[in-house]
């Protein structure tokens, strides 16, 4: 009994302390709300349906009848249908596949975030905002006036492109034809996003224009027009909303995450929203007007909630008015999207080789 109920608890806390090496920030207990919930759930059933104590057992007298508590011994009954190495083989087996499933073969995955050491200071911002503990800092290896640099585990990236948003390197106001930052992700640039901006922008029309950052895994991850899918919206960094509205590309933006329960990439909507409220960096400038920028949490099943609160939004933009603070995309703008974007088309081709 003191080896059930001392030592068994005890290697299961040192098997969720092992479970959450890989991850940054975790969060081993559940929301108030949830918590509660449970807990009056619990008292209710309790209340309702009592497991209340039975008799001193007596090995000389078969029972004919056993009151069970149905929440743990819920598959004591099958004894009578079933012959008991079954049953045991069957929980042994179900037990063998929960312990493999983290040995399973995973899916396959975009490229690892690459560091260019160029656009780099050592900052270390990315390494706090990585939800999966994928980035480190390391000592300087190129001989550049900082005193580190960042590496990244591709056994632990995901490929969520939240370093990317949370880089001061990253901002889509650069001229230069090498838009380049401090950390990228191969397969999804940052000149390939701010081509993929101005071509969503160019599919809007009339008043009330809303350009909407997606988040692949919520309600806005369908392709539509206007619309930019993200493997996170913490992705984009608050720069390029300001982009958006400072070059008339749209009259807002709308940024729609996955479910507010239930983030994809754990910290994407809390980085999103502290960036937003200038509580994170990197901050979003202000002089970008909070009531031209909307965010909504939605689960893949909240299409409709989507859509009304951006056709809302979309009336809400046309009674604004255009924004004042425009400065039209030039041209060479324009031609560095262009070309980031035949870079990424043959980027994809190379790969699909």
């Amino acid at each position: 009994l003191v080896f059930l109920h001392i030592a068994i608890p005890l290697i299961l806390l040192l098997a969720m302390w092992i479970h959450i090496q890989r991850i940054s920030l975790a969060r081993t207990k559940p929301p108030r709300g949830l918590a509660a919930i449970t807990l009056g759930a619990l008292v209710v059933v309790s209340l309702l349906l009592p497991a209340s104590s039975q008799g001193p057992a007596d090995l000389a007298t078969v029972p004919a009848v056993v009151g069970l508590d149905w929440f743990l011994l819920g598959l004591y009954p099958v004894i009578d249908m079933v012959p008991p190495g079954v049953i045991w083989t069957g929980a042994l087996l179900f037990t063998l596949v929960l312990i493999g499933l983290p040995w399973a073969p995973p899916r396959a995955e975009a490229p690892a975030a690459k560091v260019f050491l160029d656009h780099c200071n050592g900052c270390s911002r990315c390494v706090a905002d990585c939800p999966y503990g994928a980035i480190t800092l390391v000592r300087r290896s190129d001989g550049a006036p900082f005193l580190h640099e960042v590496e990244v585990d591709a056994g632990r990236c995901v490929a969520c492109g939240i370093c990317m948003g949370s880089c001061p390197s990253s901002t889509p106001f650069r001229r230069s034809g090498d838009l380049i930052t401090g950390i990228d992700l191969p397969e999804r640039s940052l000149a390939a996003l701010r081509a993929e901006v101005i071509e969503a922008a160019a599919q809007l029309t009339g008043t009330g224009r809303v350009l909407t950052i997606a988040c692949g895994f919520g309600a806005g991850g369908a392709p539509a027009p206007g619309r930019v899918v993200l493997p996170c919206v913490a992705m984009a960094p608050p720069s390029l909303f300001d982009f958006i509205l400072s070059r008339g590309l749209a009259d807002g933006v709308a940024i729609a995450g996955c479910a507010e329960r239930d983030c994809q990439n754990r910290l994407g909507r809390s980085w999103t929203l502290q960036r937003i409220a200038r509580e994170r960096d990197p901050f979003l400038r202000n002089r970008v007007p909070r009531p031209r920028l909307l965010t909504v949490w939605a689960g893949p099943s909240e299409v409709a909630r989507l859509e009304a609160e951006t056709a809302g939004f979309a009336e809400a933009l046309a009674a604004m008015g255009p924004y004042a603070d425009q400065r039209p995309l030039d041209p060479a703008e324009a031609r560095g999207a262009a070309a980031a974007t035949t870079a990424r088309a043959e980027q994809i081709v190379e790969a699909a080789k």
